[in-house]
């Protein structure tokens, strides 16, 4: 039976840390600050920036609340941007996706200074992870490596098969996990890799960011492999209270039988995201100073 990877004490640990830069921060006078644009009502995007933005005033930090209508024209959401970039007083910027269909995010996020880039999606903060230098790195890849290093997980010649090609999560963490500190060998699966299990089941450490839920299941987990489900979705439920249940992409009754370590979810990766957000906007204020 796995051992189930606790994300939210791991998650607590990395707050503590951004709380206690923040504290020394503070002391020299600045406050970090994250500006946090929500443009429109989308339930699980109002969800997402509520949780942020609370972690953030927990940690110490000054959160900037923007909310703005659907129907916000593309040029006045860059101009926002611009603004914010100007403003000596916001170390991070963060645009939440997805945007509304008639703007186009690619645009949107080439706009955000690459200092305050703390989401790491600028191409600006693609390149330097790519080429392995200093910048900011994608909060969820970032997440996962910080769970794999607490746990003491062997990266070093481990062969990690990644199912899921995202830039937000599966592209960026191949490009992290054959960092010569890392050192693994690197698989990436997605739409065209055909027998997902051929695979699947070559990894020592598998994880699964392909937004499928119960993708993965047992038969395609090799005995003791650790399992890292960055997978959140939504699936119905009539006897949950707000009519859904989170699962992850993989079957996790079933993986946890097989594997040597699993994340749940809720628990495991999620709360890594807003942990490493916090760091990130530390850094952009620290840089700053």
């Amino acid at each position: 039976m796995a051992i189930i990877i606790d994300g939210k004490t791991i998650a607590g640990k990395k707050r503590e840390e951004a709380a206690s830069r923040t504290a020394a921060l503070k002391k020299k006078g600045v406050t970090p600050c994250l500006a946090v644009v929500l443009a429109g009502e989308d339930p699980a995007s109002v969800s997402y920036v509520t949780a942020k933005e609370k972690a953030l005033l927990e940690a110490g930090m000054e959160s900037r609340d923007i909310r703005l209508p659907a129907a916000v024209s593309e040029e006045e959401l860059l101009a926002l941007v611009n603004s914010l970039n100007r403003d000596v007083s916001v170390h991070g910027i963060l645009v939440q996706l997805p945007l509304p269909a008639h703007i186009r995010e690619d645009r949107v996020i080439t706009a955000i200074d690459p200092a305050k880039d703390v989401d790491g999606f600028h191409p600006v903060s693609v390149g330097n992870l790519i080429l392995g230098r200093p910048g900011f790195i994608p909060c969820t890849p970032n997440g996962v490596l910080a769970l794999l290093e607490e746990m003491r997980i062997p990266t070093a010649g481990a062969h990690a098969v990644v199912v899921g090609r995202s830039n937000i999560v599966g592209r960026p963490l191949a490009n992290l996990l054959v960092r010569k500190e890392i050192n693994a060998t690197v698989t990436v699966c997605h739409t065209g890799s055909g027998d997902l299990g051929l695979y699947t089941r070559q990894a020592d450490i598998l994880i699964a960011a392909a937004g499928k839920p119960g993708l993965i299941t047992a038969d395609m987990v090799k005995e003791g492999a650790a399992v890292i489900d960055v997978g959140v979705n939504r699936v119905p439920d009539t006897s949950a209270k707000k009519g859904f249940r989170l699962k992850g992409d993989a079957d996790f009754d079933t993986v946890a039988e097989k594997a040597s370590y699993i994340t749940p979810v809720p628990g495991g990766v999620g709360p890594m995201t807003i942990a490493m957000l916090l760091l990130n906007v530390v850094s952009a204020a620290e840089n700053s100073v």
